[in-house]
Formats: C-alpha cells, sequence, structure tokens
C-alpha cells in the first residue's frame, strides 16, 4: 500500500513541480500586461498575444463565468499579476522610461517582434483535410493584415498629433456633468482598445485628455481616504466613478466582440491582428525615435550596445514563452488515475 501511494506521488511529482512554473509563469505575465495597460503607447493586448494567452484573456475580460471559474487556477495568478504591475512595478516602469528610454523600449519592440512567428501560424493554419491555402483564403488574410497595418499607422499619426497633454498629473478638474460624460466614454473607448492588441487603452484615454485625471485621481483618493479628508475623497471618487463603469462595460463589449470573431473567422482575425502587431512596432520605433533626438548627445556606443541587448532580451523571451505555453498534462494525468483505481 505504502509503496503504491510512494510510487503515485512520484508520478504526480513532475507535475506539481509543472504546475508551479506554469503558476509562476501567469503571474510574470499578468505583471507584464498590468504594467503595460498603465503606460500611454504599450499595448497591453500585445503582450496578451505575445505571451499567446489571448484566448484565455478575452473569456476573463468578457466576464465568462462558467469558463473563469474552470481555469481559476489559471485566472487569479494572472489577475494578482496585474494588478501587482498596476499598483506597484509602474513606478519600477516609470524609472525604467525615465532614465533608459530607448533600451526600454527596444525590449518592447523585442517582445512584439518574438510574436510574429507564432500569429504566422495561426494565419496561415490549415484547416481539417486541407492540403494547401487557397486563393481566396490567402487573398482574404492579406487584405486583413493591411487593414489591421493601416489602422494601426492611422492610430500612430493620431498619436502623433494628439497624444501630448498639459493637463495636470496633480490636480483634480472640477466636477462638471460634461466632463463626466467624456470621462464615461473614454474608459469605454480606452477599455475596448484594451483588449485589441497593438492599441494602447491608457493612450486613448490620453488623446482624450482623460489619463491625466484618472492617474492624478486614483493616488488623492487613496491617501486621502487614509488621511480622512473626505471633500477631496469624494471629489475623486466622482471622477474615477464614470471611468470604471465605461471600463466594464468597454471590457465586457470589445472582449466578446473579438471572441466571437475569432470563432466565426480565426484566420481573418489572427491576419487583423498580425497587422495590428506589425503597426505596432512602426508605433515604438517613432517613439524611439523621438526619444533619440531628445538625447541624442547622450547616446554613445554603450547605449546602442544595451539597445540590441534589450531587443534579443524580449524577442527570445516572447519567442520562447510562446513555445513553453501551457498544455494539458493529459497522458500524466491518466497513468495517475490508473494507479489510483487498482487501490
Amino acid at each position: 500500500m505504502m509503496q503504491r501511494l510512494f510510487y503515485i506521488e512520484l508520478i504526480r511529482f513532475p507535475i506539481y513541480i509543472e504546475n508551479m512554473l506554469n503558476v509562476l509563469r501567469t503571474l510574470f505575465i499578468g505583471i507584464m500586461v498590468g504594467v503595460a495597460n498603465v503606460i500611454p503607447g504599450v499595448s497591453g493586448g500585445t503582450l496578451v498575444v505575445v505571451f499567446n494567452i489571448y484566448d484565455k484573456f478575452l473569456d476573463i475580460m468578457s466576464f465568462k463565468f462558467k469558463k473563469i471559474i474552470k481555469n481559476w487556477k489559471f485566472v487569479l495568478p494572472l489577475v494578482i499579476g496585474m494588478l501587482g504591475g498596476i499598483l506597484v512595478f509602474s513606478k519600477v516602469i516609470g524609472f525604467l522610461f525615465e532614465k533608459f528610454p530607448l533600451q526600454t523600449y527596444f525590449c518592447f519592440i523585442g517582445l512584439v517582434a518574438g510574436s510574429i512567428p507564432m500569429l504566422l501560424g495561426y494565419m496561415l493554419k490549415k484547416r481539417p483535410g486541407e492540403t494547401k491555402l487557397s486563393a481566396g483564403r490567402i487573398t482574404g488574410t492579406t487584405i486583413c493584415a493591411i487593414l489591421g497595418f493601416a489602422l494601426m499607422i492611422g492610430f500612430t499619426i493620431l498619436q502623433m498629433k494628439f497624444g501630448d497633454s498639459d493637463i495636470s498629473f496633480s490636480e483634480l478638474p472640477a466636477i462638471k456633468p460634461s466632463l463626466l460624460v467624456i470621462i464615461f466614454f473614454a474608459g469605454i473607448l480606452g477599455a475596448m482598445a484594451m483588449v485589441i492588441p497593438g492599441i494602447s487603452g491608457s493612450l486613448i484615454m490620453l488623446i482624450l485628455g482623460i489619463y491625466p485625471i484618472v492617474i492624478a485621481a486614483i493616488p488623492i483618493m487613496v491617501e486621502t481616504l487614509f488621511k480622512g479628508e473626505w471633500g477631496q475623497f469624494s471629489h475623486a471618487l466622482f471622477l474615477l466613478l464614470p471611468n470604471g463603469v465605461g471600463l466594464i462595460i468597454g471590457l465586457i463589449t470589445g472582449a466578446r466582440l473579438i471572441s466571437y470573431l475569432l470563432r466565426k473567422a480565426p484566420h481573418f482575425t489572427y491576419a487583423v491582428i498580425f497587422g495590428l502587431i506589425c503597426g505596432s512596432i512602426v508605433n515604438l520605433l517613432i517613439v524611439c525615435w523621438n526619444k533619440y533626438t531628445e538625447v541624442a548627445a547622450l547616446v554613445g556606443v554603450g547605449t546602442v550596445i544595451g539597445c540590441i541587448i534589450c531587443f534579443a532580451a524580449g524577442f527570445a523571451l516572447a519567442y520562447f514563452s510562446t513555445k513553453l505555453a501551457p498544455e494539458e498534462n493529459g497522458d500524466k494525468k491518466e497513468e495517475i488515475e490508473a494507479q489510483e483505481k487498482t487501490e
């Protein structure tokens, strides 16, 4: 009896290790996505695609409770990581963008570029029984990829034209009905953008002039809550409430729309995502060039080498992460179940 139990635990041990590594991997992904979602110009949706969890992420964002409960071992570390990334590591990333902007952006470019082979595989994947891609499929996916790329380039032009904001990041504006309506719709548009790879939800809110208000309101609300300054607390709360409601509506609407498209036309949907991802590389390169013109006098050989290393590290992380995406341990589970039945 003891020998059987020992044998069962021995078989289980690799599964325990693999499950622990999967949890740590998902936690890390959540942290990265959380950090990305608070940085204007960086797309959390892109990183979700990079790490090959886009379908599961859409299930969470569309509030499909049955799938959330079924996949709680995935959902819990991802959500904890996202919250941790937003609350803690955003300051670290902010420091890196301030002190090492070029190296940090090249790391993100590497992350995005490393996901391209995976997307090409999804886009060109043959259907069951299909020996080669039809001319219609090739034409359709090409058109969809071009449309996605063009959309991202258009978004980049808007970013260049309207991306800067003079609104204070430390003071709250007066509460007006018109402002609350704008904050509400900015939340909807920003949330829908969050689930679309290549599009930065926080940048959408920055373009609309709402991002500085939200970023200022969150710490003010927390600080005044502990200090008991209820006037300032309610002021910040009333500014955040319409944005929060808009975010929930936007997440549900955007995630369910994309989930529907992935079910009905997966190849064409992934082709659009592929175009968005390629366009986001152009977006990040333009940002890098703008940063370079600001600090050109300080750029030396060390900076160039650092950018190359950061790009390579980001590319490798994304590429190998998609290769190491967790799969079901079907064979091992069946072996354990069979062993337990013999007790």
